[in-house]
C-alpha cells in the first residue's frame, strides 16, 4: 500500500469531532456541543474541499445539521418560555391593576412639589 493510497482514504478528524459534538449536544453538552459541532463541521468541509482525496463530508454535514437543529430548538424553546412567563407577569399586572381600580384605590402618582 502506497502513501498516496493511505492519504486518499483518510477521514477528516474535524468531521468526526463535528458529528460527535452534534450528538453530545443533544445528550450531555446542550449549547456548547452544538457550537463545537457547527464550527468543526464548517472547518471539516473546508478541509475536505481543499484535499480532494479526503473523506468525511457526510459526517461533517451530519454534525452541522445536528448543531444547527439544536440551536434552533434551543432558541425556540427559550422564546416560548419567555412568552409564557412574560404573559403570566403581564396578566398578573393587569389583575393587580384591575383589583386596585375596583376597590376605589387611587393609582395616580402625587405631583412632585417644585420649590
Amino acid at each position: 500500500m502506497h502513501q498516496s493510497d493511505y492519504a486518499s482514504s483518510q477521514t477528516s478528524t474535524m468531521a468526526i469531532i463535528s458529528v460527535i459534538s452534534g450528538v453530545l449536544s443533544w445528550v450531555a453538552l446542550p449549547f456548547i456541543g452544538a457550537i463545537v459541532a457547527i464550527v468543526t463541521g464548517h472547518m471539516a468541509r473546508n478541509e475536505i474541499k481543499s484535499n480532494p482525496g479526503m473523506q468525511g463530508d457526510g459526517l461533517a454535514i451530519a454534525g452541522l445539521i445536528l448543531g444547527y437543529l439544536h440551536i434552533v430548538t434551543f432558541c425556540g424553546g427559550l422564546l416560548l418560555f419567555l412568552l409564557f412567563f412574560g404573559g403570566m407577569v403581564g396578566l398578573t399586572g393587569c389583575a393587580i391593576l384591575s383589583e386596585a381600580g375596583q376597590s376605589g384605590a387611587s393609582l395616580s402618582i402625587p405631583p412632585i412639589p417644585l420649590n
